[in-house]
C-alpha cells in the first residue's frame, strides 16, 4: 500500500464489530460450504480481528496470512502477519484461495497506486479463487474515517481545507470512489467482479440485529427496486474472480 508521509492508519479496534464484519464476509463468499482447507490473505488487517476470526474458526479450516503498512494489531492469534511498505504483496503468484481487501483501496494512494493494489490482489489469487473488495462510496453522506458530513463530495483540492475548517484534522488522506470508477478499475484489471452491495445489506440486517429500521426495510425490497440506489449505498462491495478466457 503506497502511502504518502501524511497518510495515517485508519482502523477499528472494536473487535466485536470486526467479528460481525468477518461473519458477513464469510456469508457473502459462502466460505462455510467450501469443505476443504482455505489459504486466505487479508490485506490491511488493522486490529487483526477479521484475520483472527477466520484463523480460529471452529469449522472453516483456514490458513490465514495478513499484511498492513502499520502494525496496529489488537489480537494476533490464529494467523501470520507481515508488515509491508507499499502495494507489493510478499507472496508468490496464485498463493491464496481467498483474498480480502476491506476498506483498503481508498488508503493506498492515487489512481495508479489503486490499480497496482488490484493487480497485486489478482496476482496472488489462485486461478479458481475468490476475492472480496469493499470501498467507501464517494457519495456517502458522512465520511467514515473523519465523521464529517459531505467531506468526500468536495473536489479533491478542497477536502483538506474543509477538514481543517471543521477542526477534524489537517490532511484528508483517503481516496473514496464512485461506483462507475470502481467497476471500470476492476474491468481494466481484467477481473470478473459482481456488485454484491444488496446482498451485503441483507447479510448485515441478518447478522446485526440492530442494523436499523431503514436498512431492515430496504433489505426486504427486491434487487429490481433497489437498483436505482446502487450508486448511493455508503459502501461499495464486490466479489471478484479471475476472468474466464
Amino acid at each position: 500500500m503506497e502511502i504518502a508521509a501524511e497518510r495515517k492508519p485508519h482502523f477499528s479496534d472494536d473487535l466485536a464489530s470486526r467479528r460481525l464484519k468477518a461473519r458477513k464476509i464469510e456469508k457473502l463468499l459462502d466460505l462455510g460450504s467450501v469443505g476443504r482447507p482455505i489459504r486466505m490473505l487479508e490485506v490491511g488487517t488493522g486490529s487483526g480481528g477479521i484475520a483472527n476470526y477466520f484463523g480460529t474458526h471452529p469449522s472453516i479450516r483456514a490458513e490465514v496470512d495478513a499484511v498492513d503498512v502499520h502494525d496496529n494489531r489488537v489480537v494476533s492469534e490464529g494467523y501470520r502477519f507481515r508488515q509491508v511498505v507499499d502495494t507489493v504483496l510478499p507472496y508468490s503468484d496464485s498463493a491464496f484461495d481467498v483474498v480480502i481487501s476491506n476498506h483498503v483501496i481508498e488508503h493506498v494512494g492515487d489512481r495508479a497506486a489503486q490499480m497496482r493494489h488490484l493487480a497485486e490482489l489478482k496476482r496472488v489469487l489462485a486461478s479458481d479463487g475468490i476475492g472480496y473488495l469493499a470501498v467507501p462510496n464517494r457519495w456517502m453522506v458522512v465520511e467514515p474515517h473523519f465523521r464529517v458530513a459531505f467531506l468526500s463530495w468536495l473536489p479533491r483540492g478542497l477536502r483538506s481545507r474543509y477538514l481543517r475548517l471543521r477542526g477534524k484534522g489537517s490532511f484528508y488522506d483517503c481516496e473514496p470512489l464512485m461506483q462507475h470508477e470502481v467497476e471500470r478499475m476492476l474491468d481494466e484489471s481484467e477481473l470478473a467482479a459482481e456488485n454484491i452491495g444488496f446482498d451485503a445489506l441483507r447479510a448485515t440486517v441478518e447478522i446485526e440485529k440492530d442494523a436499523g429500521l431503514l436498512a431492515a426495510s430496504l433489505a426486504k425490497l427486491p434487487d429490481a427496486a433497489l437498483g436505482p440506489l446502487s450508486g448511493l449505498v455508503p459502501t461499495l462491495i464486490y466479489r471478484f474472480r479471475h476472468r474466464t478466457p
